[in-house]
């Protein structure tokens, strides 16, 4: 999962940065609301982790911003505000959850992975295309019930195609959903037609069909 913090406590933010890339996410930090109001502007996140008193502006702008811009990002306000009206303003204005400071690393994880499920996969614990299964929270891999054992980051990979069946992905959007950000300023994109090759020998070794769908001079796409 890609996920956007902002946030201002720097301590904090080290905190949940080094916890949220040891489960595997990729955690891109900013630090005031003018840097993420950048960040949304070029880039795209599965989630954004907002809070509400930030300098020079409100969490509840980007919130609005998010909203208004019809963005497909997931949005867990996480403030040390914890008043009827901030949990209001801020679930009318469109987000998803709220998390009151301070909290466990691992509720918030929990919470992160629920918000994706029922954005993204209709509630569901496993993800189902043709004969491919993954369980998410277990991070398995099954191709006609047998298992297939992937990187990480291929089964990052395996995943964002998952979640976005039918869509064209350009290898932009790819290789920032899996290693952050600062890889849109990189010339050349063997490493993503290495592991795209990786992946789609791993699913047909075990007689699935290659729904990857090569866009040449764009990217990918998972279709049937």
């Amino acid at each position: 999962m890609k996920i956007l913090l902002v946030e201002d406590e720097k301590f904090l933010a080290a905190a949940i940065l080094d916890f949220m890339r040891a489960e595997g996410h990729v955690c891109e930090w900013a630090a005031d609301a003018q840097a993420a109001d950048e960040k949304i502007d070029v880039y795209e996140y599965d989630c954004a982790l907002v809070d509400i008193m930030l300098p020079n502006g409100s969490g509840l702008d980007l919130v609005r911003k998010l909203k208004e811009t019809q963005s497909r990002t997931g949005i867990i306000i996480i403030s040390a505000k914890n008043s009827l009206d901030d949990k209001v303003r801020g679930l009318d204005l469109g987000a998803d959850d709220y998390l009151t400071k301070p909290f466990h690393l691992s509720e918030l994880n929990a919470r992160l992975n629920a918000l994706r499920r029922r954005r993204q996969f209709d509630g569901s614990p496993e993800i189902v295309f043709g004969p491919i299964k993954v369980l998410p929270d277990a991070k398995e891999v099954r191709v006609s019930g047998q298992p297939v054992t992937l990187t990480r980051k291929e089964y990052d990979l395996l995943v964002y195609l998952m979640s976005n069946p039918g869509r064209v992905l350009t290898k932009g959007a790819i290789s920032e959903h899996l290693y952050g950000d600062d890889i849109d300023q990189v010339d050349c994109f063997d490493f993503l037609y290495s592991q795209m090759k990786n992946l789609r020998k791993k699913l047909a070794e075990q007689g699935c069909p290659d729904y990857i769908q090569t866009i040449y001079g764009v990217g990918y796409k998972l279709t049937a």
